[in-house]
């Protein structure tokens, strides 16, 4: 690392770090992260950690692919955590990375009691979660004084492949002015039925996020009546989140990163200020 003005934890053999890569783009990485990823014997990242995030690690680092993916063939969790437990019993020092933060959908958590359950020292090295820092990069914020003081973030697709049970739509459609979905698109057309369902508008603006941070990255906006359409034409992919809600307008406002290639933004998005405080 280069020099700090404090001490950085040591990763010693036999411990596991769960640790959060951020939303893909490896300068959002924090400095735990990074420290932990220099120090690693052992890698065992997701499908979602990047190449340059992986390049980071030292030349004689194994790296380890455990991804999941939804359709696609899968290691089993329960064998991630056995070999995770297995690494950290051979003496080697190893770094569980997980894109974004390994506590918000990521089973950060089950993998950490196993270690627990094994007897087996961890660290937690919580990361940017897409679903705040992707959005961000995006111009679109999770709150904002004229529209929203609360958010809700939501999986749109379980360990069984389908919507998650237990999610009580009617109140969320009810009740939450800005929803946060990630891993929405494959169930996309049954989540907006269940939102018009429980009240919402067809002309509520919604964004499509998807390669949150990359180069790569695609931003859809349009509203809850036309997205299922929309992401269908635009051939759009996951990883993908889904943000349905009055502050998506204000990327007219907040798209910096559109700003650099010459995009104009508008000083007033939502069209609330008076001519006054304009002028």
């Amino acid at each position: 690392m280069e020099r700090l003005t404090f001490e950085m934890p040591q990763l010693e053999p036999g411990w596991v770090w769960l640790t959060g890569a951020g939303p893909g783009d490896p300068g959002l990485l924090t400095l735990h992260a990074l420290n932990g990823i220099r120090q690693a014997d052992v890698i065992v990242h997701d499908a979602l950690v990047s190449d340059e995030t992986l390049a980071q690690a030292g030349l004689d680092c194994e790296i380890v692919y455990a991804g999941k993916r939804g359709g696609k063939p899968s290691p089993k969790q329960l064998d991630i955590s056995a070999r995770l437990i297995q690494l950290a019993r051979d003496g080697k020092k190893v770094l569980r990375l997980k894109g974004g933060d390994p506590f918000i959908f990521g089973r950060g958590s089950e993998e950490a009691l196993a270690l627990v359950a094994a007897g087996v020292p961890f660290r937690v090295i919580p990361g940017i979660s897409a679903g705040v820092g992707g959005l961000a990069r995006a111009g679109i914020p999770l709150t904002h004084r004229e529209t929203n003081s609360a958010v809700t973030f939501i999986t749109g697709h379980g360990a069984s492949g389908d919507i998650p049970d237990g999610i009580d739509w009617p109140a969320l459609a009810a009740g939450s002015p800005v929803l946060v979905i990630y891993m929405a698109i494959k169930h996309l057309a049954i989540i907006r039925q269940r939102l018009f369902d429980g009240g919402r508008h067809r002309d509520e603006a919604v964004a499509v996020v998807s390669n949150a941070t990359l180069a790569e990255e695609v931003v859809l906006e349009t509203t809850l009546g036309r997205c299922v359409e929309d992401v269908a034409s635009s051939n759009i992919e996951p990883p993908a989140m889904v943000v349905v809600g009055e502050v998506v307008r204000l990327r007219d406002g907040l798209d910096w990163a559109g700003a650099l290639g010459g995009k104009l933004l508008a000083a007033d998005p939502l069209g609330t200020r008076s001519a006054r405080e304009v002028g």
